[in-house]
């Protein structure tokens, strides 16, 4: 709802500023952490990778206008807060875990061109239980849509398809053999 009032503002005032609507949990990822033989796990800090320009992390352009986190106004953050809430609708969040889930955010594109529009998100996950890593490994989505002429339906889309990235990385880290071993109850070092 959010983005389509900010469209309806675009029609009015040409740029704006629109923030990502609250991370939520999906079906599909809380059915792959639904599983009897996962630990209970925290999620530590998450950062922007220390070699990207601080910019990255804070907004993103849409056409003339900027995409930005209503966490904290980092994308790092949102991709943390997205993380918890997965894990806390498997039941699995418990913030004085030994098992622990940080990351680094470490791309964040995105390019709503008119006719072909493209987004990127990746981040590297580490996974220390203890305090001995576990797990440390990057991964990495992307979406491409049909990007329309008119800015006042490409913009909420691309938006839709940007946000839409921090779900599907958070998918893709759950399907990972190695880090669904990092966070078994019984996980081998």
């Amino acid at each position: 709802m959010m983005i389509v009032a900010c469209a309806l503002s675009l029609q009015l005032t040409g740029c704006a500023q629109i923030s990502m609507t609250p991370p939520q949990a999906t079906i599909e990822n809380a059915a792959k952490l639904r599983d009897n033989r996962f630990a209970p796990a925290a999620v530590g800090s998450f950062k922007l990778d220390a070699g990207k320009a601080a910019g990255l992390d804070k907004s993103i352009s849409i056409r003339s206008n900027g995409l930005s986190s209503p966490i904290e106004n980092s994308f790092a953050q949102y991709l943390r807060e997205t993380l918890k809430v997965e894990i806390q609708s498997a039941g699995l969040f418990d913030a004085n875990a030994s098992t622990v889930i940080s990351g680094t955010l470490t791309e964040s594109t995105l390019d709503s061109s008119i006719g072909a529009g493209k987004a990127s998100l990746a981040a590297r996950f580490v996974v220390t239980r203890a305090g001995d890593v576990r797990y440390d490994s990057e991964q990495r989505v992307s979406a491409a849509w049909d990007s329309p002429f008119i800015g006042v339906a490409a913009v909420p889309f691309a938006a839709g398809q940007y946000e839409a990235l921090y779900r599907k990385l958070v998918g893709v880290l759950l399907d990972d053999a190695s880090f669904r071993r990092a966070i078994a109850k019984t996980s081998e070092p």
